[in-house]
């Protein structure tokens, strides 16, 4: 049997049935198979309540049917393994760059066509960037004499976002709008009645009255 997972893979399986959980190499989160029931193991458990009642010849029996369940264990186990990669396989692909299993649906760029530990997502980097960056700027500022310090509104960079405030989907690139459900990511900046200068957050126009 080929197995496509080698490695990012657990196997819970025990002996009343088969179950695997499948493992993203790269954010470590993961998805279990639905657990297939064994039925050598639900005989041989069966067989051992009753010969624990009544002992006798059902003992004996109960002992023979655990051996049949070892000896199917192996084939059995093989074709509940398949069944479990088939099942799980949509959910994961393999990096052509770094050969890694990634999730499709938060670590695999489907833009490029790499998993997003060689092609992260721009946005993303941009976002994690600029709040490196503003960080550093208030650790400078808090040294700075206080005639010196500039920290005016009208002074900070744009925002950037790595996701989107409203549906949460991730931002490739510093865009307006978000490509899935279109909501607005830049904050307005002008009043659109008057065209002053409006604060982030502000409903109404300090100058009009204008609703933002």
């Amino acid at each position: 049997m080929n197995i496509p997972f080698t490695d990012n893979y657990q196997d819970l399986s025990n002996d009343q049935g088969y179950q695997f959980k499948f493992v993203c190499e790269r954010c470590g989160n993961g998805y279990m198979s639905n657990f297939k029931k064994s039925s050598t193991g639900l005989l041989s458990n069966a067989l051992n309540i009753a010969g624990g009642l009544f002992g006798g010849k059902i003992s004996t029996i109960a002992n023979t049917s655990d051996d049949v369940h070892r000896m199917t264990a192996g084939p059995a186990h093989d074709k509940a393994f398949e069944e479990a990669i088939e099942e799980i396989r949509p959910k994961f692909i393999q990096c052509p760059r770094c050969n890694n299993w990634v999730c499709r649906d938060h670590c695999w760029n489907e833009k490029k066509g790499l998993c997003k530990q060689d092609a992260p997502d721009l946005g993303v980097e941009m976002a994690a960037a600029q709040s490196d960056r503003s960080v550093e700027e208030i650790h400078r500022h808090a040294a700075m004499a206080e005639e010196d310090k500039k920290l005016a509104t009208e002074n900070w960079r744009q925002n950037i976002k790595a996701s989107c405030p409203k549906c949460e989907a991730p931002l490739a690139t510093n865009a307006k709008f978000c490509p899935e459900c279109g909501e607005a990511l830049k904050a307005r900046t002008t009043c659109p009645a008057c065209n002053a200068k409006i604060e982030p957050g502000n409903k109404f126009c300090p100058e009009c009255g204008g609703k933002i």
